[in-house]
């Protein structure tokens, strides 16, 4: 005995579910995007050609009124003084040997003060990147 089925299955593809989740992820990749600023802080930096290639682990960031700010990336930035970028910076590379420190140094600040800060890393033997913007 044959049995026959009331209802037949549908030869028809239903797209809604797919737009929905295509709608989320995308929603998703704008907010987190946003997230990856560098730092929050206004600093115009210097302009040149070449771009530093390594992503730098440790920040150091230089306002154009001299306030110091240091971060890791990821976290956000805290406001020391001169005395204290050293003792930072030794603490944050015996977490991680193989850090680079960016220096995002305001291009209106004085050379001197750019070279103290160099002298650090000279002294301590880490390795320094400049960050600056691209040409226009």
């Amino acid at each position: 005995m044959k049995l026959k089925r009331k209802n037949k299955a549908m030869e028809v593809f239903s797209m809604a579910s797919m737009t929905d989740t295509i709608f989320l992820l995308l929603i998703f990749f704008m907010v987190s995007s946003t997230l990856v600023v560098p730092s929050s802080l206004k600093v115009t930096l210097p302009k040149s050609s070449q771009q530093s290639a390594p992503r730098p682990i440790t920040r150091i960031v230089l306002t154009k009124d001299l306030q110091y700010f240091v971060g890791v990336e990821g976290g956000d930035d805290q406001q020391v003084s001169f005395e204290e970028i050293a003792p930072y910076l030794a603490a944050t590379q015996a977490i991680n040997p193989d850090m680079y420190v960016a220096l995002y140094a305001d291009e209106e600040v004085s050379y001197r003060e750019i070279v103290r800060l160099l002298n650090i890393a000279v002294e301590n033997k880490y390795q320094m990147v400049l960050a600056t913007r691209p040409l226009e």
